[in-house]
């Protein structure tokens, strides 16, 4: 074989070899891609995919239901249920908490509304679902804690077994439900329509119930969409 011939043929076997190498290289790399894109999706953090799991799973309370009493424990250590409020005309029921960020927003707010309608006969039940396992800053010690910070006018219940949250199918914090003096669900969803800015809010959906309430009218929109944190579910 001529010297020129020999050069062609060790750069053809050359060029296949670095094709072949390419090649495996390429499904190496994309074998590793999927591997590691499925090792991540499996690592999730546990309370994200129970949340999620919980969320499309419990439908909860709709509008027109009869929702149950329920007794749990105040920031005062005494246990409180719908019946102990004798004179309420109707409920607001907020599951809230300590540490996100929304609940936070809305906390103001929260005790802006019950400051205006408890004295109409529509009161403020805050209610904490969170597993302080899972989120610490949500314990009961530091329910007691805000509280006391911010002076709330209101109960704030733990709802340590996460029972009440199921049956109302919260899913967020805060998640409002406004219930008539039978308890029948007459609203679900957000206090307003801008969680970022009070100032900003155009439309006031837990306000503008009450007020068609009080007027013995139906609720013009009574279902919203809850803006916030998702609760964090027991593991």
């Amino acid at each position: 074989m001529s010297e020129q011939k020999k050069k062609g043929f060790n750069v053809a076997v050359l060029g296949g070899i670095l094709t072949i190498f390419g090649s495996m290289i390429t499904i190496f790399v994309a074998t590793n891609v999927a591997r590691n894109n499925n090792q991540k999706e499996k690592e999730k953090p546990k309370t994200e995919q129970a949340a999620i799991k919980l969320e499309n799973a419990v439908a909860g309370y709709q509008i027109g239901d009869i929702a149950d009493d329920f007794s749990l424990k105040n920031i005062d250590n005494k246990q409180v249920a719908l019946k102990d409020y004798a004179q309420a005309k109707g409920y607001l029921i907020i599951f809230t908490c300590n540490h996100c960020p929304y609940a936070k927003m809305y906390e103001d707010r929260i005790i802006a509304l019950h400051k205006t309608y408890q004295a109409e006969g529509y009161p403020v039940i805050a209610i904490n679902p969170n597993d302080p396992k899972v989120q610490p800053d949500d314990s009961f010690e530091k329910m007691q804690e805000r509280a006391k910070e911010k002076s709330y006018p209101f109960a704030y219940l733990f709802d340590e077994t996460q029972e009440v949250a199921r049956k109302f199918g919260a899913t967020k914090t805060p998640h409002v439900f406004i219930l008539d003096k039978d308890r029948k669900v007459r609203y679900i969803g957000a206090i307003d329509d801008n969680a970022q800015d009070a100032q900003q809010a155009a439309k006031f959906y837990v306000a503008d119930a009450i007020k068609e309430l009080q007027k013995g009218l139906s609720v013009s929109f009574a279902t919203t969409k809850a803006v916030g944190c998702s609760i964090k579910w027991k593991q």
